[in-house]
């Protein structure tokens, strides 16, 4: 019992060095997830489905998914997991830690550009490095469509007005006929600049 109250206090440790996270927050997560997970060692999409908190949320299906993206979990793999461990929990979860009165102008900066990536991630599902028209126009019809004030074509027609937009304001000079490919990452940054990440972006069904 004393070795293995050892090795989870190393890991929680382990967890705040590399998160952010204070050591309670971290005992605290390791509750929620184990009443998430019915006490197993990792959970599954299904689980986190089940959460009352994101029952309305537009894009639940986008935020579920998210903590499955191993882009992620900061262990420098793509792709898509079945279940996650707390490690992996956690490491979602940082995305969503709001700064603190210590933290350091270069530490809000890394922040902000983690949580951005991490939106980014959410909308470019194929992992290609563009956020594309297809992709765009999937979340546009999701968002709007479940809201039930307006239907798929409209929905559609929007997201590709504002695809549009996106592609004159950051490809100025684009001919009649040129295709724009997607929104990359740089152009997300500046889609965003104005928009105040660092408090604005949290989860709160912990």
């Amino acid at each position: 019992m004393g070795a293995s109250q050892t090795r989870s206090e190393h890991k929680h440790q382990y967890l705040v060095d590399k998160t952010g996270f204070s050591l309670e927050q971290i005992k605290n997560l390791d509750k929620r997830f184990q009443q998430l997970s019915g006490n197993e060692e990792t959970i599954s999409k299904e689980k986190l489905e089940s959460i009352p908190a994101l029952a309305n949320n537009p894009i639940r299906k986008q935020i579920i998914d998210a903590f499955f993206d191993k882009r992620n979990h900061h262990q420098d793999e793509v792709g898509g997991a079945e279940e996650i461990g707390f490690e992996q929990f956690v490491m979602v979860m940082s995305h969503f830690r709001p700064p603190t009165l210590k933290t350091t102008v270069e530490e809000k900066e890394a922040m902000r550009k983690e949580k951005l990536r991490f939106l980014f991630n959410m909308h470019d599902t194929d992992n290609d490095g563009t956020i594309t028209l297809a992709e765009y126009r999937k979340v546009v019809e999701e968002l709007l469509s479940k809201s039930g004030a307006i239907g798929l074509e409209a929905a559609k027609a929007i997201a590709d007005a504002a695809m549009l937009e996106v592609a004159s304001t950051n490809v100025p000079h684009m001919a009649p006929d040129d295709f724009y490919e997607g929104i990359t990452f740089e152009h997300f940054e500046q889609i965003l600049k104005g928009l105040e990440m660092e408090t604005r972006m949290h989860i709160r069904f912990l």
